[in-house]
């Protein structure tokens, strides 16, 4: 549905998009994540034909939007960096311009703009100037006038900026209810909604793509991917930990607390092991008065800082 080839814009002696290449298909959501200057907002302007490209093509479901621009927007939904909006509006107002605008049949527009409505729970501020609304309803305005006419393709900048944790846990909600029929590609900086909704990941850094994999297989990179945190309620012996760090699986052996009365303590599995059940084997075998374990996924901002920082590829 998406095809992105060699695509690169400069600014002056900067190059803030260098050379990207990527395909999403539908049913897919992209996050598309990197550092502040990484150049994800220019990517997607040009996607949706905001800016033009100094080089490479961008191709929705086939059409290159530089060869037909109009039919191309036509199928996207965009909501930019900041979701600009026309202040002197009331979102009412606003989304019917939108609908036609967008070129929705007559018949279809009422029905169609309360559906969005609902959908991002703005009605209580409807006929309000959007001067005076807030960040949080400003941002779901804007997500309103994206779907508003049904797109295939979702291109959505920061889209869960300046909302309150149940905002954001409505949009992530819509966002995984339309990932089946459509494209999303959504950037963000908040990586727990990467987790939360992303099927995919790519990584940008310095205007290059140096990752492209999923949530999942990222986590995995991390350190602490499959780590068991411990709390044991005595003082855990140094031939106790000589016998943690020689269980097969395990890589390491961290110490927080050291007492009389408590051990906590972190143990990082070799790649690919799970340390569950010979750690639980050993704590029975030694008695240990276990209170608490817990086992980690990894840490996607870990491996994020590592890859942007040059550490991993």
């Amino acid at each position: 549905m998406v095809e992105i080839e060699g695509l690169t814009k400069r600014f002056r002696a900067v190059t803030a998009v260098d050379d990207v290449s990527f395909a999403v298909e539908r049913g897919e959501v992209l996050g598309f994540l990197g550092p502040n200057g990484a150049g994800k907002s220019t990517t997607m302007k040009m996607i949706t034909g905001f800016l033009a490209p100094d080089a490479g093509t961008v191709r929705i479901a086939g059409r290159d939007i530089g060869e037909e621009p109009v039919a191309v927007k036509s199928g996207i939904g965009y909501l930019p960096e900041g979701a600009p909006l026309y202040s002197d509006m009331t979102p009412g107002t606003f989304l019917a311009f939108v609908a036609e605008v967008r070129g929705l049949a007559p018949a279809r527009r009422r029905a169609r703009i309360e559906e969005v409505i609902d959908m991002v729970h703005i009605g209580s501020v409807l006929n309000q100037p959007i001067e005076t609304l807030s960040k949080g309803f400003k941002r779901r305005v804007g997500l309103a006038q994206a779907v508003l006419h049904d797109p295939q393709v979702l291109i959505l900048d920061e889209p869960t900026d300046g909302l309150d944790p149940n905002q954001k846990h409505e949009v992530r909600n819509l966002i995984r209810g339309m990932a089946s029929e459509k494209v999303i590609v959504l950037s963000t900086h908040i990586l727990e909604e990467v987790e939360a909704v992303c099927t995919r990941a790519i990584i940008v850094s310095r205007g290059r793509v140096v990752s492209d994999s999923t949530p999942q297989a990222l986590m995995e990179r991390s350190r602490h991917h499959n780590a068991l945190s411990l709390v044991v309620d005595q003082a855990l012996s140094a031939v106790d930990l000589e016998a943690l760090e020689a269980l097969p699986p395990a890589a390491a052996v961290e110490v927080s607390v050291r007492s009389e009365s408590r051990t906590e303590l972190r143990i990082f599995a070799k790649a690919g092991c799970s340390l569950v059940e010979e750690v639980g084997a050993l704590a029975r075998e030694r008695g240990w008065l276990l209170t608490e374990m817990h086992g980690e996924r990894g840490r996607l901002d870990e491996v994020f800082r590592e890859i942007t920082s040059g550490q991993l590829s």
